[in-house]
């Protein structure tokens, strides 16, 4: 990749915490000290000279072993990829089949990224994963580490709405440290002619639960015989992967000859990588002539020409950034190739630090991923920039009830719980983030149109609601999920809303079939939520001003294609939360079933390691709370993962044991009965 657009590599050797020290994570707990976990990184097999910058661990890949890893009950993604399908697109210019979208993005630093997410809600909490194929874990830099495996949340929610996610090798640039010598290390082979590394990346990818590997192989001063042995890496490497169900994707940097030149091209200089891996990453020096002979070639070879991703460049400008789409995503004929995304997060980074609120990072968010009309059902022609919903169908991972969403966006500025603030910390952690819907905001009516938006002012769970606002003189229709949820006699629908002014009156909509083609509205049947005939419904259920009614799915059968609200204003202006969303048989949902074996593995004072047995049948996630002396409970945080680490716990009250409860959360936010850990004093 050019140098120049190189920027996170300015600070390759910036201050982060410190890491966490070795100890064993299958064995017994023995005494250990108890730090905070983070994303691993590692170099090839060579260290730098010298010493690392504070807060810095050198680790050699060819030495790492999961049993000896003290991080990866934290780092290992518990949620596996799920399957997606393709409804009919939100307009008529989206597509699928035709071109994908990658995104190359850097959640954090490579030293110090939080494993289990952090006391902030400023982070780049992606949501519109409808849209994306690929997400690369993005970084590296010669003073830290090479090679990075994704942390788990980052894993945890793109798997749960369909979307691998690859770890990173980065050779860098001789002018940012590069050594040729990590490039021999990543290649090397041993007596039987076999390349220890590839096995060794694989290994980290099946062992902490992600999907492969983005290799960029920038170090200039190679030679045609180093050509031919990252190609026998590269070829060897694919092949371990495909057969762990993992997957490649090369950057066009390493030419045949050994050499680092960018062609901006699949051309004779990387064709034989283009070959050896799954995917090629385009370089940014691309053109229209180059993109039509690069689709062109990989055809020829029996590709196709949506395995090349040709590099847009939106670090420094974002939705702003002029980019020439016609040689990408043309309007009127088939699109030429895919399209690959560098640094997307501009969305949050181009915020002054201090004004990230949540509601701003997200405006920004949806203005990139669907355009200046923010309705992917109705795209701004004049709108300079191609939005990804303009061009690309949607998907979706609602396949199966039960299911639920409480419209989760994977960080708050508080937690809530029915209602209730339990903690007003801010806090982010991707991997508690809800499926969330596709189009948004598809909004339907005659009259004014509401705005509608994530809002973290208040929610029924987690961090966030959708907010409905505005003064809308006719019947307002919001899609919210593309669904292939079968249903059966007796299933229902709950939904969890509140009016903070104004007053409406609620419809479920309902499909059981799709539109009549790109851009039409699903065929919706409206059941009534909160009232009947305008009396009140009786299965409504008020708890902390939110009110739950439960709709039976009565007349509706097959398979339901698609969800969404009907809000007719019977007072304006209207300021009305969704706060949960949920399909299920009906009857009282049962509880979900509890861990077991909770312990300490490391202490020091009031920082604590904890880690558990997971808990039978499907789990959301884990809930971890501290019982006080005065028989309340303090939330401490939740994790999918079945490990913890709790920071800077006090003696309460003159305690002279804290007791800790974890709970299995389930797919349908019922809580199970608490196991629990006590830490003496």
């Amino acid at each position: 990749m050019n140098p120049s657009r190189r920027t996170l590599l300015a600070a390759a050797t910036a201050a982060a915490l410190a890491p966490a020290l070795p100890e064993s994570a299958s064995a017994a707990p023995r005494a250990a000290a108890a730090t905070p976990p983070y994303a691993s990184y590692w170099y090839p097999d060579t260290l730098p000279a010298g010493s690392p910058g504070p807060g810095i661990t050198w680790r050699s890949l060819k030495t790492w072993r999961a049993a000896d890893d003290p991080d990866l009950a934290f780092n290992a993604a518990s949620v596996p990829l799920a399957r997606r399908f393709t409804p009919a697109p939100a307009n008529a210019t989206a597509r699928s089949r035709q071109a994908r979208v990658q995104a190359l993005v850097s959640f954090g630093p490579t030293s110090g990224n939080p494993a289990q997410g952090s006391a902030t809600a400023d982070y780049y909490a992606l949501t519109h994963w409808a849209y994306l194929d690929e997400l690369v874990f993005w970084g590296g830099s010669a003073g830290e580490g090479l090679i990075l495996a994704p942390n788990a949340p980052v894993v945890d929610a793109a798997h749960r709405h369909g979307v691998p996610v690859l770890g990173t090798v980065f050779l860098p640039p001789t002018v940012y440290g590069g050594q040729l010598q990590w490039t021999r290390d990543l290649v090397q082979q041993d007596a039987a002619g076999h390349h220890p590394l590839a096995a060794q990346l694989v290994a980290v990818a099946a062992a902490h639960g992600f999907d492969g590997w983005f290799l960029n192989a920038e170090t200039d001063g190679g030679n045609t015989a180093l050509g031919r042995a990252m190609l026998g890496f590269v070829e060897e490497l694919r092949e371990r992967a495909a057969a762990e169900g993992q997957r490649v994707t090369w950057y066009d940097a390493m030419t045949v000859n050994g050499t680092v030149s960018w062609q901006g091209a699949l051309d004779s200089q990387n064709q034989a990588f283009f070959q050896a891996a799954d995917d090629l990453f385009v370089d940014f020096r691309w053109s229209g002539a180059t993109l039509a002979s690069s689709g062109a070639e990989a055809e020829q070879l029996g590709r196709s020409r949506y395995a090349l991703w040709a590099g847009v460049d939106v670090e420094s400008n974002g939705p702003d950034t002029w980019v020439d789409w016609d040689a990408i995503v043309p309007a009127g004929r088939p699109h030429v190739t895919s399209i690959g995304l560098y640094r997307p997060e501009w969305t949050r980074n181009h915020l002054p630090a201090g004004q990230r609120a949540p509601e701003i990072f997200h405006a920004a968010d949806d203005r990139f991923w669907t355009g200046r009309s923010l309705d992917p059902s109705a795209p701004d022609p004049d709108d300079p920039w191609r939005a990804p919903a303009v061009s690309v169908a949607d998907r979706s991972t609602v396949t199966s009830a039960p299911f639920a969403s409480v419209f989760n966006t994977g960080h708050g500025l508080r937690w809530y719980e029915e209602g209730a603030v339990v903690s007003d910390t801010p806090w982010n952690h991707l991997g508690l983030q809800d499926r969330l819907p596709s189009r948004r905001w598809v909004v339907r009516t005659q009259g004014a149109r509401p705005e509608v938006s994530f809002d973290f002012a208040d929610a029924w769970r987690g961090g966030s609601s959708v907010l409905i606002a505005g003064e809308p003189d006719q019947p307002v229709v919001v899609d919210l999920y593309a669904t292939r949820l079968p249903i059966g006699a007796g299933s229902v629908v709950d939904l969890t809303y509140r009016a903070d002014a104004g007053s409406v009156t609620l419809e479920l909509a309902v499909a059981t079939a799709e539109p009549g083609g790109p851009g039409a509205p699903p065929p919706y049947r409206y059941l009534p939520v909160n009232t009947i005939n305008g009396h009140p419904r009786a299965a409504v259920k008020s708890v902390n001003g939110w009110d739950t009614a439960t709709v039976p799915l009565t007349g509706v059968s097959g398979t339901v294609h698609a969800l969404g609200i009907r809000l007719t204003a019977t007072r304006a202006p209207v300021r009305w939360r969704l706060g949960g969303l949920a399909v299920r048989p009906a009857g009282t949902p049962p509880a979900s079933a509890a861990p077991s074996g909770a312990r300490i593995t490391a202490a020091d004072g009031g920082d604590l390691r904890l880690a558990w047995n997971a808990a039978p049948g499907a789990v959301r996630h884990y809930t971890l709370h501290r019982l006080l002396p005065d028989g309340t409970r303090r939330f401490l945080g939740a994790t999918c993962q079945r490990a913890y680490f709790v920071p800077g716990l006090r003696p309460e009250q003159g305690e002279r044991s804290a007791r800790l409860e974890v709970r299995a959360v389930g797919e349908l936010y019922t809580s199970s009965a608490p196991v629990t850990v006590t830490h003496t004093w």
